[in-house]
């Protein structure tokens, strides 16, 4: 079945099948472009009278021929190896991309130089694969020669930049690797500069990114970044309207030849003139509610001027690019509200005499969760303290949220049974979850920390589901408890739960933490639990506050994307008086 849902190949010679998946209504017969339809394989299923004239390919030829390896030539008329080629690859991952002046084989023999844009389409019966349109290559660019000077663009190279555009902003929510790609987007395709000024939330205006196109290479001008004046409300210059959400506008160096009517138009006339540029497009980013910011391409080695009719395609960038900021922004305010909500949650650790005590909060890297993870350590009587650690499911505010209702439900009720078993108050606060809290699962430790008659220190504990702490002697022997293991929290089974109990020796080390320090997604958590344990006992003789420092920098996976908590003590020295 072909994009109309008919049999392929008994349809006009398959030639003129309807591209519904692309374009809607029309058949690609009736299209004056040459136009190529292949399936999810790269397999030729449709193509139309313009792309056999251009070619001189009867229909059979193309009928479930590869496109790639009937068409796709060098300049020597050699196949394009598969790996290096850029069409087959968009063939096959359904994307849409562009390619200019590229070699295909006629049916005689002979090479034509074209452009291509591919687009993805599917069908309701599950049916998929790639519209190829082939155009003529821009003439004038000698055989052997290499020019990557921008030439202008035709309307399908605009349509293929604006997917491009929408694709490359929406795949990302950090805000500067946003501004980034829209510049590559833009430069050196329409101009040799692009500049972009962001409006913060205080309405203080940043000259976030310059970057010029120099020798073949983006080159980023922080010289040219920085903070900028402020914004007049009634000033007429191109850059303060945009600012104000105004239409998109044109400036040369005369536009700032007069005297200044504020701190920007100073501003602007200094980057005319570090920047070489005669001429300017500036046009507003506009998120949902407010102007984010202002995009200026400029044109300094590229001797064509913009003009008016490079407004219109300029906004329509601009407009992509104030949608994927405003999400990026609202993703970051979020993630900034649970982080600061987590740390502020995160306790004071209590000060026990004889005890060292230290531990550590680590987010996600890359800024690309806000984790449940959490620690905590109270005293439930004058000579017995809790310690916990624990996660709580998700990564979002969500989770953030969850986490601190677990831990003042378990503050609550360890104080309230300070001489329960830590099994007894784990059990009361699974329960309490089911039908309070709007946690779904977590896991945790909860461990109570006091001293015997004998001097010695002891760790009672229970474990719900969570990585089981790490015991390390001072002569560099290192156990995880195992013991006293349960089922984790809200997993709806109530089935009893053990308590296990162990002296701690003296100048020993306990270290609790949550799974994103010893998971990844490269190896298992028994392989990280290894690493763990051997790096931990090669490290036994350090100060507490660099055991943990150390231990995180050489344990923690470089792809993980989990956040981490570390909670640590340290028994006393043995009392040789006694």
């Amino acid at each position: 079945m072909d994009v109309t849902g008919q049999e392929v190949g008994h349809t006009r010679g398959a030639s003129s099948t309807a591209a519904a998946g692309a374009f809607p209504g029309m058949a690609v017969e009736d299209m004056r472009a040459a136009v190529v339809v292949t399936d999810a394989d790269g397999l030729i299923v449709a193509t139309n009278s313009a792309v056999r004239s251009l070619l001189g390919h009867p229909s059979k030829d193309f009928d479930g021929q590869d496109f790639h390896d009937l068409l796709h030539r060098d300049s020597h008329g050699h196949a394009v190896p598969r790996m290096r080629c850029r069409l087959r690859r968009a063939l096959l991952a359904g994307t849409t991309q562009h390619g200019d002046a590229e070699w295909f084989a006629r049916q005689d023999g002979t090479l034509v130089r074209l452009s291509w844009f591919s687009a993805p389409w599917s069908s309701s019966t599950g049916k998929s694969g790639a519209h190829v349109t082939l155009y003529e290559a821009d003439a004038g660019i000698p055989d052997g020669i290499s020019d990557d000077r921008p030439t202008h663009l035709t309307e399908l190279d605009r349509l293929a930049l604006l997917a491009e555009t929408t694709t490359q902003l929406t795949s990302t929510l950090d805000v500067e690797d946003a501004l980034h790609r829209l510049a590559a987007l833009t430069v050196p395709r329409l101009a040799d500069w692009a500049v972009i000024d962001l409006l913060t939330e205080q309405d203080e205006v940043r000259r976030a990114l310059v970057v010029e196109h120099k020798d073949g290479v983006l080159i980023e001008r922080e010289d040219l970044q920085g903070p900028m004046p402020p914004v007049l409300e009634d000033s007429p210059m191109p850059l303060s309207r945009a600012l104000r959400g105004a239409a998109s506008s044109l400036a040369d160096p005369a536009t700032y030849h007069g005297p200044p009517d504020s701190g920007i138009a100073v501003e602007q006339a200094r980057l005319f003139t570090e920047t070489g540029m005669h001429s300017a497009a500036i046009a507003p980013i506009r998120g949902l509610r407010n102007v984010l910011g202002a995009l200026t391409l400029g044109r300094a080695e590229r001797l064509d001027a913009f003009t008016s009719t490079d407004l219109p395609f300029l906004e329509d960038i601009t407009r992509r690019a104030g949608l994927a900021l405003d999400n990026a922004r609202l993703y970051q305010r979020q993630r900034k509200v649970a982080e600061t909500m987590q740390r502020h949650l995160l306790p004071q650790l209590p000060r026990i005499p004889g005890i060292q005590m230290t531990a550590r909060y680590v987010p996600a890297p890359h800024a690309s969760y806000v984790g449940g993870d959490w620690y905590d350590a109270f005293a439930t009587t004058q000579n017995i303290h809790a310690l916990v650690i624990g996660d709580v499911v998700g990564h979002d505010l969500t989770a953030a949220a969850g986490m601190a209702q677990v831990r003042n439900m378990l503050r609550a009720f360890a104080w309230s049974r300070p001489g329960d078993a830590p099994s007894a108050i784990t059990a009361q606060l699974d329960e309490a979850l089911k039908n309070i809290a709007e946690v779904p699962m977590a896991t945790m430790l909860l461990s109570t920390l006091a001293v015997g008659d004998d001097g010695l220190w002891r760790l009672r504990w229970t474990n719900a589901g969570h990585p089981p702490p790490l015991l390390v002697g001072h002569d560099g022997q290192a156990r995880y408890l195992t013991e006293g293991h349960g089922i984790l929290l809200g997993a709806g089974v109530n089935t009893p739960r053990p308590d296990a109990i162990c002296v701690l020796p003296p100048s020993s080390t306990v270290m609790f933490y949550t799974d994103g320090l010893v998971e990844s997604p490269r190896h298992g958590i028994d392989e990280g639990l290894e690493r763990l344990r051997r790096h931990a006992a090669a490290l036994a003789h350090r100060p507490l506050e660099s055991f943990c420092d150390l231990l995180l920098e050489q344990i923690r996976p470089d792809g993980n994307d989990d956040d981490v908590a570390v909670l640590a003590l340290r028994t006393p020295a043995a009392d040789t008086r006694r």
